[in-house]
């Protein structure tokens, strides 16, 4: 499963992208609205850090202004992937600018029906949100597996990208039962890399070979 980084946060992508395991990053207009700088120089900026797809949402709510946004954001850069949400017109700006060879992330979906209508209009990623389904006392991992069982081996040529994921154990989970990506908001891949048994074992080595040293004299 690839591992996609959730933010706009240029300082957390660099950082994020340091460690070497992004294959891409998600953004949506609330995530650049939480940060300085104008939406053209972030996505810029951020096709410079990470070599990957680059999810940049639509904020218009028709078809035809969906299409013009989809199409200027699109030209920024070969990387940059035109996310758009899953509703009639969504749909519609999908099949258009699939048909223009724009790649398309279909975002707030929640059902497996959902995304099988994205898949069928063009999309090139659906994304299943987790969290967001569990906040309403739904089965969000359940319904990711519904999804990815329902996209598997289907004629589309999409990738099921997990979002809302909060947690460890959401990435875990996405990955056990084989979504093609998660994207993970910084805060969590923090989690997933901290471990206590980690940083007692590294401090123990460290303090053994201090002591080493300092038994040779050096």
């Amino acid at each position: 499963m690839k591992l996609f980084i959730d933010t706009a946060d240029l300082k957390e992508i660099e950082q994020i992208a340091s460690w070497g395991v992004l294959a891409g990053v998600t953004t949506n207009p609330s995530l650049l609205a939480a940060v300085d700088g104008d939406e053209v120089s972030i996505y810029r900026r951020i096709t410079e850090l990470v070599d990957g797809p680059i999810s940049a949402e639509v904020v218009a709510d028709n078809r035809e202004d969906m299409v013009t946004e989809g199409r200027r954001l699109a030209a920024l850069h070969p990387n940059i992937v035109v996310k758009l949400p899953t509703s009639e017109e969504g749909l519609q700006a999908t099949s258009v600018l699939a048909g223009e060879g724009i790649r398309v992330n279909m975002t707030l979906c929640f059902t497996a029906t959902q995304a099988l209508l994205a898949a069928a209009a063009g999309a090139r990623f659906v994304s299943p949100f987790v969290g967001r389904y569990d906040d309403i006392g739904n089965d969000g991992i359940e319904a990711l597996r519904e999804t990815v069982d329902a996209l598997m081996g289907s004629a589309y040529e999409v990738e099921v990208l997990a979002a809302s994921i909060r947690s460890p154990i959401h990435v875990i989970e996405a990955a056990k039962m084989g979504a093609d990506i998660a994207t993970i908001p910084p805060k969590v891949f923090h989690q997933m890399l901290k471990h206590p048994l980690t940083d007692a074992g590294n401090q123990k080595f460290n303090e053994d070979a201090a002591a080493r040293r300092a038994r040779q004299g050096g």
